[in-house]
Order: C-alpha cells, then structure tokens, then sequence
C-alpha cells in the first residue's frame, strides 16, 4: 500500500464510510478551547478527514465540571457544515465507574439511560441524527483501562445485550442514530453482539473502539480474527500511548501533556515495561529517519485489521505532526523490527 491521499472504509456490512484517520475530541473542552478545537476540526477536514469521535464523558479526565463540553464544541461547529459531509461518532457513558454527575451513576446500560443519553448527545451536538452511536464500555463485568484478569466473582448483574441491542433498535428507527458500535469490548462481547443481533433482527455492531498501539497490541489475539470474520471495524484509539511513544518523556519527564497535569491519569502506562519498549522505539525511529510519533502512527494507519485510526491533539501543532504521518509506509525491515521489539517487551500496557 502507498502512501498520499486518504483512504476510506466502510465500517461493517453496511456502515458509513469513514477516513482512515478520524479526529478524536476528547481533549475538546479541557485542554483545547473551543476557537482551538474548531481550527483543529477545520485543518483535519481540509485534509481528507470526514470522521469526528466523541462521548457524552468528554473531555477527559471526566469530571462533572467539564460533562459534555467536548459534544458542545463539536456541535458548535457542526452547526455551520454540511451536515451529511461529516460522519459524526459518539458514546453513552457505561456504569459502574463512580461518575455520579451522569446520570446519577449511570446504573446501567439500560432503555432509559441510552435514550436519555442520545437525547442529550443530539441537543448538545446540535444535529438530529448520530452517524455511529458506541457503547463506551461493557456493563458486564470485564478487565478494562489497564486491566488484564477476569475475575469471575466480580460478576454482576447486568442488562443483557439483547434488551441494549433493542434499546440501540428503537433509536435506529426513530432515525436518531445510524448505526452502532462498542468500545473497549473484548471477543466473547463482539461475538455475542452480532449473535444476538443475526438471530433477532436487531442492529449489527459495525464497529468496535479500542485501544491499539505499539505499546498495546491485545487486540491481535483474539478480536483481530472475530471482527475480521464478522466485518466489524476496528477504530484504534490512543495509537501514541498518552503522548508515550512521542518521545516526549524521554527527554523530559516533566513534559506538558495529560500524564502530568491529571494525577492517576492513564493507569495503562505505569507499567514497568513502559519505558524500556518506549526507549526501543524510539531508537528504531531514529535509525530509520523518522520521529518516535512518525514510527507510532504509521504502524497504527496501516495494519490490515485498523478501519480508521483516532487522532487526538491539545494543539493545531500536534494534529499537523499527526497528519503529516499519513502518507509514511514502514518498510518491511523496519515492520520486523518493530515485531522484534514487541516479542522482547510484550504488551507492556494492556
């Protein structure tokens, strides 16, 4: 594959057709005011990007100060495009995570809280309709956010995924959302959701949202084959490891960025095998003539089981640095380098 202009996908059987590389927000409202958020939205379209992500959390870290903020700069802007030009994402919050501004908890991904979460997506975004509408995290207990173990007496009780998928049904044919996706799901999860959803009729999941990166490749080893053979789009999030694989805290531990300025932020990343991988990396990029960020990205943008990549910045700076990544293709020297590297220092944040 060459490089050059963008590429588009389409998302499942019958998903929308995103750009390879999608505009994250969760930065929108915290790190980056609204004047900013609208230029980086602005320089993102004029280079082929059509897909923006958000959630009604946004921005991060979630606090109740700032619920929604990322959703009512991004509708802000919305308000003045061509509306049928954008491939809008966004999520419901899911339970269990002590976020008690929204809507007290939430309890549950239940009929009542969706669709009171899309009602206040749909004000705050300032459309009538959602592109792809993702469960943000599973309400059954799972290992998530920098965990690995199942652990089955954490086990809760849950709404089934048929009574979501038919909540999700309802709101796709009131027309206010289009399609559905997950996020931070793992295999049995996906499988289940397009089981339930074949046998009943109900909305196929098009998509799923998780992490992916140099640092975090667990989607390779189970979900990389349920999504391939259910067409269901991986939208790989945090490809730079919360600024990580920059560089950038290498050479100053103390750098501007989210790990610093949010204590307890990133959990994933406090691993002891964060630095050594990092460090490797970044030695690698530098032997081939790249910056750690060009190396992290370009791996990302072109694996064969990533639909569409999600890039986040707190400055027009940082998303040009970004975007400029997407025409490098790595070579296959640099691609067994980096597969080197990965067999010494394993997923060091899951």
């Amino acid at each position: 594959m060459s490089g050059g202009d963008m590429h588009y996908r389409v998302l499942g059987e019958q998903g929308p057709k995103v750009s390879a590389v999608c505009l994250g927000t969760m930065t929108f409202g915290q790190q980056t005011g609204e004047a900013d958020a609208h230029a980086q939205l602005d320089m993102a379209f004029e280079r082929g990007v059509n897909f923006v992500d958000t959630a009604e959390m946004y921005a991060v870290p979630p606090r109740a100060e700032t619920y929604g903020a990322s959703e009512t700069i991004v509708g802000s802007w919305l308000r003045r495009q061509a509306r049928e030009k954008v491939v809008l994402a966004t999520k419901v919050a899911g339970p269990a995570r002590s976020l008690g501004w929204i809507r007290g908890g939430p309890p549950a991904l239940d009929r009542a809280n969706i669709r009171a979460a899309v009602e206040g997506s749909l004000r705050r975004l300032q459309t009538d309709y959602i592109d792809l509408y993702q469960l943000h995290w599973p309400e059954r207990n799972q290992p998530m956010f920098g965990q690995w173990d199942y652990d089955p007496s954490n086990e809760r009780e849950c709404t089934s995924i048929r009574a979501q998928l038919e909540a999700l049904g309802e709101l796709v044919a009131e027309g206010k959302i289009r399609h559905v996706g997950l996020s931070n799901e793992h295999p049995w999860g996906v499988a289940e959701f397009v089981r339930v959803a074949r046998e009943s009729g109900l909305p196929r999941v098009v998509s799923i949202q998780n992490v992916y990166s140099l640092l975090s490749r667990v989607f390779e080893y189970g979900l990389a084959e349920v999504c391939h053979r259910e067409q269901v789009g991986l939208l790989a999030y945090s490809p730079l490891a919360f600024g990580h694989l920059t560089g950038k805290y290498l050479t100053d531990p103390a750098a501007p960025g989210r790990l610093n300025e949010f204590a307890g932020f990133g959990q994933r990343y406090t691993k002891p095998n964060v630095q050594p991988a990092v460090e490797a990396y970044a030695a690698l990029a530098h032997r081939h003539d790249m910056t750690p960020t060009e190396l992290a990205l370009a791996f990302v943008y072109r694996r064969r089981h990533v639909a569409s990549t999600i890039i986040g910045a707190s400055s027009a700076r940082q998303l040009a640095e970004n975007l400029d990544a997407w025409p490098r293709v790595l070579s296959h020297e640099v691609q067994e380098e980096i597969n080197r590297i990965h067999l010494r220092y394993t997923n060091p944040a899951p």
